[in-house]
């Protein structure tokens, strides 16, 4: 595995550049890759996910920035999110999100709006689950032809994401991934970990993966009993899982035993 590159930008396609954030954890794996996005030859930035609260994070990703057009927001958690407001009072760049609480100097976002900046077209696609207000954007050059999704927590770089259950949910997180798998070949820039090709190939991995899940749960559930804890059923399913992340899983547990009884 390459080792990660922290506080520097990555040109990662023509429009696409990164800045990984230096807060590597059990949750955030390498850190949080704050997008820079721009067409080539235009001296405008739109900044996705400008992340939490750092000064060396914020000073790198301004330098890099240039003048920001806008701070688009995949979603509100702080790993994310935390400084956009300080973006917004040093740039004047308006703050957009799902949520309009996470919004300063702008509206919040309608599912298949087009926000034309920095020279790009930026689709936006509610794509909820991992929380109530994940987005992903989809990115095409002028003439729309598109080539990449941002897809923050929904789908990563490297692992499977978590259902952040009761904010999260389960049955939307599905109908997101498969939403998703209709982008076919598109990349893949996720909001931690590395870029991946063919976003139609991944999503579909992940819809298995939570099938797998789910079947495990069911198989749980039964032997246990209907009024199996969510933490009984991760000590009995997430055996393949670091117990460092068992209070996550347990998080996902939750959505996917909500799920089920709903179902």
């Amino acid at each position: 595995m390459t080792a990660p590159v922290y506080e520097q930008l990555v040109t990662v396609t023509p429009y696409a550049s990164l800045v990984l954030q230096s807060n590597p954890g059990l949750m955030t794996l390498d850190g949080t890759n704050t997008w820079l996005l721009r067409a080539p030859g235009t001296d405008r930035t739109v900044l996705v996910d400008p992340g939490q609260e750092d000064q060396t994070h914020l000073e790198t990703v301004l330098a890099a920035a240039g003048s920001v057009e806008a701070v688009l927001l995949t979603h509100g958690h702080y790993d994310h999110c935390q400084v956009a407001a300080r973006v917004h009072e040093l740039t004047g760049a308006p703050v957009r999100g799902v949520d309009p609480k996470l919004c300063i100097g702008g509206a919040a976002f309608a599912d298949g709006e087009v926000v034309e900046a920095a020279g790009l077209r930026i689709q936006i696609w509610a794509t909820p689950g991992h929380s109530a207000d994940s987005a992903s954007f989809v990115i095409a050059d002028s003439d729309g032809t598109a080539g990449a999704v941002l897809t923050g927590d929904t789908i990563l770089g490297r692992g499977t994401t978590v259902v952040a259950f009761p904010d999260g949910d389960l049955g939307s997180y599905l109908a997101s991934l498969r939403r998703l798998r209709e982008l076919g070949d598109l990349t893949v820039l996720p909001g931690h970990g590395p870029v991946l090709e063919h976003a139609g190939e991944v999503a579909q991995f992940y819809l298995d993966h939570r099938e797998q899940r789910l079947d495990q749960v069911r198989a749980a559930v039964a032997a246990l009993g209907p009024e199996a804890s969510a933490r009984a059923v991760v000590e009995r399913v997430y055996v393949d899982v670091d117990e460092a992340l068992w209070d996550a899983a347990e998080v996902s547990v939750e959505a996917q035993l909500a799920y089920l009884r709903a179902h």
